[in-house]
């Protein structure tokens, strides 16, 4: 009798466990689903100039921000009339007060006259524009851009096609775009998951610094989290049932004919 009641006992513990995992697990993958929908919106990007960082085609994920959180370094989605009225994503590499300018001896592009190390542009041998030192140029045109109060100054990072604040030099505010025009960061590749886009440490050092990773590693994290409660909370109150069950089988005795 008290065997089968411990038996029954731990039954009932492992569906109490069984169901409080899968409720932890729906609260985890519904809280990551849900937040994730509020802060982050998906785009396809429809040109080659932000290559190889981010293809033609491929699916982002862009943090929903206000115009004053972005920082140098930050790839951003935003819309300007001047620059055709839809959607566009391309790199900040300066914002009001800034002076950014191309190329310095060594073809980087300078800030405030603080050269800028870009890992992100393509290797040398890839552009058709590699000079004799086998370097190739931050910009294959030379350029020289002082940034009003209040825009930013953006480059796509495949710098010899890219249609960007280098071919709006002549406008007002030389390029730039009101931070206002900035719809959202771009924080990952979904598809294909080529996954996060980091921010530059180049551009670390430069007043202001770089702007924070957003929340979507912590979102993933929810989301497989609650994927694995639920999954493991479901498997794990039948099999302590049916071990229960086992253990409550009478046993043959030992001098039975």
């Amino acid at each position: 009798m008290s065997g089968s009641g411990r038996h029954d006992g731990r039954g009932r513990l492992g569906n109490t466990l069984s169901n409080l995992a899968v409720a932890v697990g729906c609260v985890l993958f519904l809280g990551g689903f849900a937040w994730g929908a509020v802060v982050y919106a998906p785009y396809t990007v429809p040109t080659d100039s932000m290559t190889p960082t981010v293809n033609v085609g491929d699916r982002v994920l862009a943090e929903r921000i206000d115009g004053d959180d972005v920082r140098r370094g930050d790839v951003v989605v935003f819309t300007d009339s001047s620059w055709g009225d839809v959607p566009m994503v391309k790199r900040v590499v300066g914002v009001g007060g800034d002076k950014v300018a191309c190329c310095d001896k060594e073809g980087r592009l300078t800030v405030n006259g603080k050269p800028v190390e870009e890992p992100y542009l393509r290797a040398a041998g890839a552009s058709s524009l590699v000079p004799a030192d086998g370097k190739a140029p931050a910009s294959p045109q030379n350029f020289t851009a002082d940034v009003p109060d209040g825009q930013l100054f953006l480059l796509g990072d495949e710098r010899s096609t890219s249609m960007d604040s280098r071919v709006h030099l002549e406008d007002p505010g030389q390029g730039s775009v009101p931070r206002s025009a900035v719809q959202a960061r771009v924080d990952a590749i979904a598809w294909p998951m080529n996954g996060m886009i980091g921010r530059p440490a180049a551009f670390a050092s430069l007043p202001g610094g770089v702007s924070s990773e957003g929340p979507l590693a912590l979102q993933l994290g929810a989301l497989v989290a609650g994927v694995v409660l639920i999954l493991g909370g479901a498997a794990y109150g039948p099999l302590v049932a049916r071990s229960a069950r086992g253990s409550k089988r009478p046993k043959a005795s030992a001098g039975a004919h």
